[in-house]
């Protein structure tokens, strides 16, 4: 469950029913999500904090944390800062945070994270990605997850390829392969424990304005395709993203047009 939304995000979220975003509506947003029984247990294993939500307690005084370890759900940490912009490239970024990162990480790992997430940008036209920005993000991700396993954290490493844009699928899935390649030899050369890792990857998809309509099966091939020519066997498979398992939601659970395939890809 990913309910690691900033305060910003928090304040889009709460303006559209009509609520103040303060720190104590924020909390009480939370509790709700993290006060639901124990069914919960069956279809959640972690979620992932944000550094307020960390330290919050519910309305008897119990941690959010406790909270969640009790359900046996694992708790996480977003520990980046955010995207900046990347000089020299066409509006790319790259995103902060790696500074004061092992202090931080050692002092969520005591307060009960076991994981962390770090999201990296990169978007498609037809100068972009550049080798820059591949490169930049390959290796804050690395130096990222080299800082969480020197403290005993689990990184989620999340190269995230934006789906703006009018690219084919075809170059989303070139795009996706190279990327990912860029990121696991960062991984190597930074030393990081691969099967102490876990991959949140993208869909491979066309831009949202590509003129050319895929069927979900080719969409699911073309995810399940980059992601075999580029991850190595040693990361597990995190999230059904990376599986190709996707439910239908046409009306009938099957209508092509409004549904994802669903792929039961051994890796």
């Amino acid at each position: 469950l990913a309910a690691d939304e900033s305060v910003g995000s928090m304040a889009k979220r709460l303006s559209q029913i009509g609520v103040e975003n303060t720190e104590e509506n924020r909390r009480l947003y939370r509790q709700v999500l993290f006060s639901a029984d124990d069914r919960v247990k069956k279809c959640i294993g972690g979620v992932i904090f944000f550094h307020e939500t960390l330290y919050q307690k519910d309305d008897n005084g119990v941690p959010f944390v406790r909270t969640i370890q009790d359900k046996g759900i694992v708790v996480g940490i977003k520990v980046d800062k955010g995207v900046v912009p990347l000089a020299g490239t066409d509006g790319e970024t790259t995103t902060q945070g790696l500074d004061g990162l092992s202090e931080r990480c050692a002092q969520y790992k005591k307060d009960g994270a076991d994981f962390a997430k770090w999201r990296c940008v990169l978007k498609i036209s037809e100068r972009t990605p550049s080798a820059l920005a591949i490169l930049e993000n390959a290796n804050v991700l690395a130096r990222y997850a080299s800082i969480c396993q020197q403290n005993g954290i689990v990184p989620i490493v999340e190269p995230e390829i934006l789906p703006d844009g009018d690219h084919d699928l075809k170059r989303c899935q070139y795009v996706t392969e190279k990327v990912l390649a860029a990121v696991y030899k960062a991984l190597s050369d930074h030393h990081v424990y691969l099967e102490g890792t876990l991959l949140k990857p993208n869909m491979v998809t066309p831009g949202h304005a590509c003129p050319i309509k895929y069927s979900p099966e080719e969409i699911a091939m073309a995810t399940v395709t980059a992601l075999r020519r580029s991850v190595p066997p040693a990361v597990p498979v995190n999230g059904l993203a990376a599986q190709g398992k996707y439910e239908g939601s046409g009306e009938d659970g099957g209508a092509a047009a409004q549904s994802l395939y669903i792929a039961n890809h051994a890796y």
